[in-house]
């Protein structure tokens, strides 16, 4: 298996997408025509810039492999390349999901093992 992508999600999209048993995106992902994801080595940086000070969301880990064709590597922030879903997100692709709390400083608290598969 390739190393898993991220999904931060607020509550509420989780819970939904948990019902529903897909997520068809946030409001960006929606307006951009994709499904936002990161690496391991991104996902910090994406909580800093886009969630800053939000305690209400959720940490989805996914198996790119299980997205096929619709998974895009595409040049964002600087020239990296982010993982962008044309397409849906299936819960089925969702390896584990975890809280993603803020430390004192309103920093968030990512797991010591992000970048690992399967629970």
């Amino acid at each position: 298996m390739a190393d898993p992508i991220y999904k931060i999600m607020t509550l509420d999209e989780w819970d939904e997408t948990r019902r529903t048993g897909v997520f068809a995106g946030a409001p960006v992902d929606l307006a951009d025509g994709y499904v936002h994801f990161s690496t391991a080595g991104q996902v910090r940086e994406t909580a800093a810039k886009h969630f800053t000070g939000r305690q209400d969301l959720r940490l989805v880990a996914v198996d790119p492999g299980a997205l096929g064709d619709a998974l895009r590597w595409e040049p964002s922030r600087g020239g990296a390349l982010f993982p962008h879903l044309y397409g849906t997100l299936p819960v089925s692709a969702v390896l584990w999901d975890r809280p993603l709390p803020l430390d004192a400083g309103g920093v968030h608290l990512f797991p010591d093992d992000l970048g690992q598969g399967p629970r």
